[in-house]
């Protein structure tokens, strides 16, 4: 049995020392009058973890945990006035920058796995999700004019499945306009839907030696240049490989290059998907299931909003509203860590639910994650 609760442990897993570096650096901590931003940090993840659905409900979960409070760095628990000023007031960019930093500690460990491919290339799955808001209470958040809303586009590792870059902008935030601002790495694949088949996009991943998959539009307008042979036993659904070039001049004024069109029969949904891609090398199949490899950020979007809170928001700015974000992510990152490290094969449902209901709970870490419904040992009966 653990000395300590099973909240603090997955704490624990946190490298702090970098953290704390990085709240120096930002100098948030000034005039913190006993809140800091480790408490603050250590309480919204607490707020995930525990879904709670107000200030109040974390000031009353970390005051119930009297005695454990040390393990995780908090000298006291805060009340919910502190928690709703700091959240409205001590700069969100903090979170982000510690978001990064801990992406970067554990897509650094060893084990990350996904997939069959064969190619080195890495793969990254690019996408946004919208969050809806009130636009009576945020009247901030920027949609329509009867909605409010806030976008989160993300790039995705397929190796790990963990957000390797998050923007977060308004509701009105074009998908294709907001890529521009997101750093793809030289020599790597993208993965995309339609909605950034946009030819000032594509070229422009081109001139940084970036190869894309994105499905495109049915107004397309474009020359078949050449046909290319279709596989003869295998990969049967592949039933266009074509080399072709854009045909309407402000088009191809965009984007002057050849491109390559693929068009492959989906059996589960009985439609065509008709793709393009600047690569010409791999095969017809490979391409194909590179874009269906696309639905795991879809995952990633449906895990983050169903498991966590990110739908209802405790705060009311803009401010808080990106700090419950970036928490939430942490968060994510975290159980898709332990998720990692499990010998159980673990469902991310079942682990957030389980970890939920014994957060305060003192039992190993490790050997729950490895064993969690073996029953303990039976005591010795006394005479």
């Amino acid at each position: 049995m653990a000395n300590i609760t099973l909240f603090a442990q997955t704490i624990a897993q946190l490298p702090r020392q970098a953290i704390k570096k990085i709240i120096r650096e930002a100098k948030t901590d000034k005039h913190n009058k006993g809140y800091d931003t480790w408490s603050q940090l250590i309480s919204m993840v607490f707020c995930q973890f525990s879904n709670c659905d107000s200030v109040r409900d974390i000031s009353n979960g970390l005051r119930s945990a009297t005695g454990n409070l040390n393990h995780l760095g908090i000298s006291h628990a805060p009340s919910k006035s502190t928690v709703a000023y700091q959240n409205a007031h001590r700069d969100c960019s903090v979170f982000r920058d510690i978001f990064y930093r801990l992406y970067q500690h554990f897509g650094q460990q060893a084990g990350w796995t996904h997939g069959k491919f064969r190619f080195k290339m890495p793969l990254r799955l690019l996408d946004s999700t919208l969050i809806s808001l009130t636009l009576s209470v945020y009247d901030w958040a920027h949609y329509t004019t009867a909605k409010g809303a806030v976008k989160m586009h993300t790039l995705l590792d397929y190796d790990s499945l963990l957000p390797e870059f998050v923007n977060i902008t308004d509701g009105k935030g074009s998908d294709n306009k907001a890529a521009f601002s997101i750093p793809v790495n030289p020599y790597s694949i993208v993965a995309a839907d339609r909605g950034y088949c946009d030819y000032s996009l594509l070229s422009h991943w081109d001139s940084n030696n970036v190869f894309f998959v994105v499905r495109h539009k049915d107004n397309i307008r474009y020359k078949s240049i050449r046909e290319r042979p279709l596989p003869e036993k295998r990969a049967q659904n592949v039933l266009i490989d074509e080399e072709i070039e854009l045909e309407l001049p402000a088009a191809k004024k965009k984007y002057p290059k050849k491109l390559r069109r693929i068009a492959v029969w989906n059996d589960e949904h009985g439609f065509v998907v008709e793709l393009l891609t600047n690569n010409f090398t791999l095969a017809a199949s490979t391409i194909a299931a590179i874009y269906k490899a696309r639905w795991n950020i879809e995952i990633f979007f449906r895990n983050l909003k169903q498991l966590l809170r990110i739908k209802s928001f405790i705060g009311t700015t803009r401010n808080a509203v990106e700090i419950q974000i970036w928490t939430a992510l942490i968060t994510m990152l975290i159980l898709t860590w332990l998720k990692q490290i499990a010998k159980y094969k673990w469902a991310m449902a079942n682990l957030v639910v389980s970890l939920r209901l014994n957060t305060f709970t003192k039992i190993d870490l490790n050997k729950w994650l490895d064993e969690p419904f073996t029953p303990p040992p039976e005591e010795p009966i006394l005479p």
